[in-house]
């Protein structure tokens, strides 16, 4: 029987469970009630309410535009939608780095008015003080490492990072870090696949990767890409397993030719 079919609700216990069984885990981004309904049923194992929404949702350039309130209109109606899948929040950009006092009342804010169940933030050692203060209320923190696309105008590029020897390492002791600190997974999003693999087996937590390799403990994937809805965005590390974007397209060219023939409504279709 899969591992999978024990969880009625996968907590971050289930996906620390999961690690150590040598189980898979699953995580796609989600924003919206109907979609994230689609996602639970898919028995999806995590979904993050990620800071994407600012990109595929409202059309900004960077993830850095999305406010802390917008976060939390998007985790609430995602979170009224699923019953099984753990659903962690995308801190955004400018409400927890420098001020860890400030980052404590913003997570309490998104946990209280969301109803998800986790948060996530990007960094190591810089932010370690943000983490730790957010963990002693009780609330669980995945971090992410790697590229992080709130940094996007410190590093100029979406490119791979930690390939030169001195980012790889601090990568590994900032991963270290956020073990140490109480952090129950960790996002590593584009970097070579044998340092991802390397990280995930040095540390006990699970670490969930993009564009990182098979050698860690599960994947994520944002939602609008792997369904083919955007194809304005196409990486290597990207698997489109639908083309939504054409059968939307289709769909809304034969609604508006019915409606342009008067072929819709027919008789059958009125009252």
């Amino acid at each position: 029987m899969s591992v999978h079919k024990e969880f009625k609700k996968i907590t971050t216990n289930a996906i620390q469970e999961m690690k150590q069984r040598g189980e898979k885990i699953s995580m796609i981004t989600a924003y919206d009630y109907s979609m994230a309904k689609i996602v639970d049923e898919a028995e999806i194992d995590v979904i993050l309410v990620g800071d994407s929404a600012s990109n595929v949702m409202a059309g900004h350039e960077t993830t850095l535009p999305i406010t802390l309130d917008q976060m939390i209109y998007h985790a609430s109606s995602v979170v009224r939608a699923v019953e099984r899948a753990l659903i962690v929040v995308d801190m955004p950009f400018g409400s927890y780095q420098g001020n860890s006092k400030e980052a404590l009342s913003n997570a309490i804010k998104i946990m209280k008015e969301s109803g998800a169940h986790a948060v996530k933030l990007e960094g190591g050692q810089e932010i370690l003080e943000s983490i730790k203060r957010i963990l002693t209320a009780g609330i669980p923190v995945m971090g992410h490492l790697g590229l992080t696309p709130q940094s996007i105008y410190k590093f100029g590029t979406y490119v791979v990072r930690a390939k030169e020897e001195e980012e790889a390492e601090r990568l590994k002791s900032d991963a270290k870090l956020l073990e140490e600190a109480g952090c129950f997974a960790i996002v590593l999003e584009k970097i070579p696949a044998s340092l991802a693999e390397e990280v995930a087996q040095s540390v006990s937590i699970p670490i969930i990767g993009i564009g990182a390799g098979g050698g860690v403990d599960g994947q994520v994937l944002v939602i609008h890409d792997m369904l083919g809805i955007n194809n304005d965005f196409s990486p290597r590390f990207l698997r489109k397993y639908a083309n939504l974007h054409q059968i939307m397209l289709e769909g809304l060219k034969n609604y508006k030719n019915d409606v342009v023939s008067k072929d819709f409504p027919n008789t059958e279709e009125q009252y």
